[in-house]
């Protein structure tokens, strides 16, 4: 066997000091680590894995939850907006009889700007019903259905509010609907005990 040299520079070399750590066992066979400072006895087998600060909520807030809704919507915007610029730049490239580096450009261009059009408008749309949802979870402090369908009603009414009355109202209308339905969708149970069915 060849012999190894070491390298010039090994920031883990086992000759250092500060690596060797004691790391010792607990009364029930766990290891127990000086940097954590908790013994993993105390968590049960199926219990999570977390540790909270006494009275702090074991579920997400509303307001934790806006950052994904807004991220998902923007991601989701971008995919469908970018696969309907592809369709449309498919059919005017094919229209235009572009070949080559100009094809593909073009190609580009619209998928681009349609995902960046799309990712846009539903980010802003997100973003109105996360605020409208926290704002109404922290003035009312509970975070229920009716929070939920309210945020969706004023997100579309205030989304077509620059467009006029009727098309507000329409803007209403459909997020009322788009809202009312997510919460059929996702509360079938509790509505059941709620109309006592």
């Amino acid at each position: 066997m060849e012999d190894k040299v070491p390298p010039a520079y090994n920031p883990y070399s086992s000759s250092d000091p500060s690596m060797n750590v004691p790391v010792t066992t607990g009364a029930a066979g766990a290891i127990m680590s000086p940097y954590l400072n908790f013994d993993p006895a105390y968590f049960g087998p199926n219990d999570s894995q977390f540790i909270f600060p006494e009275g702090a909520a074991r579920t997400r807030g509303r307001l934790e939850l806006s950052f994904s809704q807004i991220g998902g919507s923007v991601f989701v915007g971008a995919a469908v907006g970018g696969l309907n610029g592809f369709y449309s730049g498919l059919k005017d490239v094919q229209a235009r009889q572009l070949v080559g580096a100009n094809r593909r450009t073009q190609l580009l261009n619209f998928i681009t700007k349609g995902g960046a059009s799309t990712a846009q408008t539903l980010g802003v749309v997100a973003l109105m019903y996360s605020v409208f949802g926290v704002v109404l979870s922290w003035s009312r402090g509970v975070d229920d259905e009716l929070n939920t369908v309210v945020s969706g009603t004023a997100t579309g009414m205030l989304y077509k509010s620059s467009a006029g009355w009727r098309r507000c109202l329409r803007g209403g209308a459909i997020g009322f609907g788009l809202s009312s339905l997510y919460v059929l969708f996702t509360s079938r149970d509790r509505i059941r005990s709620f109309l006592g069915r």
